[in-house]
């Protein structure tokens, strides 16, 4: 089955040997997103809440340059240097997505590319 780069310049541009997204079939892997602003590949300023919203918003641009949407999430993967913000991120997440949500880890790791906070990458279905 052939494979579809994705990419967009709506999302941080890849900063080592990786695509935004790869689209095999109607499966999407969505690479790990850190809360880089694309227009500037800089992190964004402000809270632990500014830092998720940007990772939800870089993951909403790579599914809609895929044809999909945050909705197509089946599989979502969160990771955390602080697992602390575990329901921060809960919380803001209900704002990105409805029921039925998708499969989800949160895991706590040393550290993040750039010094992130958080990354998460996911998995898309589309229909």
């Amino acid at each position: 089955m052939a494979r579809e780069i994705i990419s967009t310049d709506k999302a941080p541009q890849a900063i080592g040997t990786y695509s935004q997204a790869v689209k095999v079939g109607k499966t999407v892997y969505m690479s790990g997103q850190i809360p880089l602003v694309p227009e500037t590949m800089t992190m964004v300023e402000g809270d632990m809440e500014a830092n998720i919203r940007r990772v939800f918003d870089n993951l909403a641009a790579v599914a809609e340059a895929a044809g999909g949407s945050l909705q197509d999430v089946a599989k979502l993967n969160i990771f955390l240097i602080d697992l602390g913000h575990f329901a921060l991120v809960n919380q803001v997440m209900a704002d990105y997505f409805q029921q039925p949500y998708p499969a989800r880890a949160a895991i706590g790791v040393a550290s993040l590319p750039k010094g992130a906070q958080v990354e998460m990458d996911a998995v898309l279905e589309l229909a």
